[in-house]
């Protein structure tokens, strides 16, 4: 066995992405989940993905352990950063995604690969976005800025929910989208409208991450998984 499998074999997804700064950037790559499934071993997500496990080691030996880390560590800088980065962003992205998506399914309402539906599907996610997203600002956040001295578990468990059905919804959106292929005579609202959810879907899993597998943790007696 290598020192790369010995090292990272039989560790958690989201505690690598957690400690290894670019090792989220490498799992998105290989299309591993390792925000709401964090929980799985590298080894079982890796075959869940019938990927090559020594591949995906090599990947992450190429990063550097002691680069700076891509979030702020510290608690509340850390808070502040998934509000402004990615609170604050989600509010500008879903927007724009509903009215090019309603644009797109308007105009190519007869393509047999327009995304029917997506529309909804992102006017949906938006207002369970904004209600889970106010659930932290006003509840849950301030009370981790004040070190609440009662557990937070049962709170950070609802949020851990809601992120699931996060995830769910990134799945449907893949399945509306070919993945997010836009089809070879796309005009360039369609291309727009791709680009844009990849962009999406990049930030609410980099902020899933970010929640799940550090800032949670620091709040809970133990492990929901």
């Amino acid at each position: 066995m290598t020192e790369a499998i010995q090292k990272w074999h039989d560790r958690r997804v989201g505690e690598i992405a957690a400690h290894l700064p670019g090792a989220s950037a490498v799992f998105r790559r290989f299309g591993i989940d390792f925000c709401c499934q964090g929980h799985a071993l590298l080894t079982d997500a890796v075959q869940h993905r019938n990927l090559d496990l020594h591949e995906v080691e090599s990947a992450l030996e190429e990063l550097d352990p002691a680069a700076a880390p891509e979030a702020p560590q510290e608690t509340r800088a850390l808070i502040a950063h998934i509000q402004t980065r990615y609170h604050d962003v989600h509010r500008q992205q879903i927007p724009e995604l509903i009215e090019l998506s309603r644009k797109v399914e308007d105009v190519h309402v007869n393509h047999p690969h327009v995304p029917a539906g997506l529309a909804e599907t992102l006017q949906r996610v938006r207002g369970d976005l904004e209600v889970h997203m106010k659930k932290e600002e006003l509840t849950l956040f301030p009370r981790m800025r004040r070190q609440a001295a009662t557990p937070l578990s049962e709170p950070i468990r609802q949020m851990r929910h809601d992120h699931d059905e996060h995830a769910s919804f990134l799945d449907h959106v893949a399945r509306l989208t070919d993945d997010l292929t836009p089809p070879a005579d796309a005009c360039a609202s369609w291309q727009a409208l791709y680009a844009g959810l990849a962009q999406f879907q990049t930030d609410l899993v980099e902020h899933i991450h970010l929640e799940n597998n550090i800032l949670f943790p620091r709040f809970e007696t133990a492990s929901p998984h």
